[in-house]
């Protein structure tokens, strides 16, 4: 078949034959660059959208921590509230059992009095 797609060169001077097969050539090569490039671009394109896919995947996960570390943030913050509370209700019962105990030493002294007053 490739007899009938030369045929139409039959008759032509040997210039002009040498100048078509320099176009076919250089068709040819064109092709060859064209389908190179077309797979670059494909590999390309393949690699964005694996990097847009990684990228995304980032901003979820960065998203994750970010809500985490608000959590975690929170939790400190109620920890800390309670320390603060649970701190100032241990200076209340200590401030109450120096005010027992200086009652209790009072009372000591008192009944250590009427014990001596008792022995007169």
């Amino acid at each position: 078949m490739s007899w009938a797609v030369e045929e139409w060169k039959e008759g032509l001077s040997p210039r002009v034959l040498q100048k078509i097969h320099e176009l076919e050539s250089q068709v040819d090569k064109l092709k060859k660059e064209r389908q190179q490039r077309q797979y670059q671009l494909e590999t390309l394109e393949a690699a964005l959208q694996k990097q847009k896919q990684k990228v995304d995947n980032e901003k979820n996960e960065s998203a994750i921590l970010k809500r985490e570390n608000q959590s975690l943030m929170e939790l400190c913050d109620n920890l800390e509230k309670a320390k603060q509370k649970i701190s100032h209700d241990l200076q209340v019962k200590e401030s109450q059992v120096n005010i027992q105990s200086g009652l209790l030493n009072s009372c000591k002294k008192d009944i250590e009095r009427l014990e001596q007053e008792l022995k007169r």
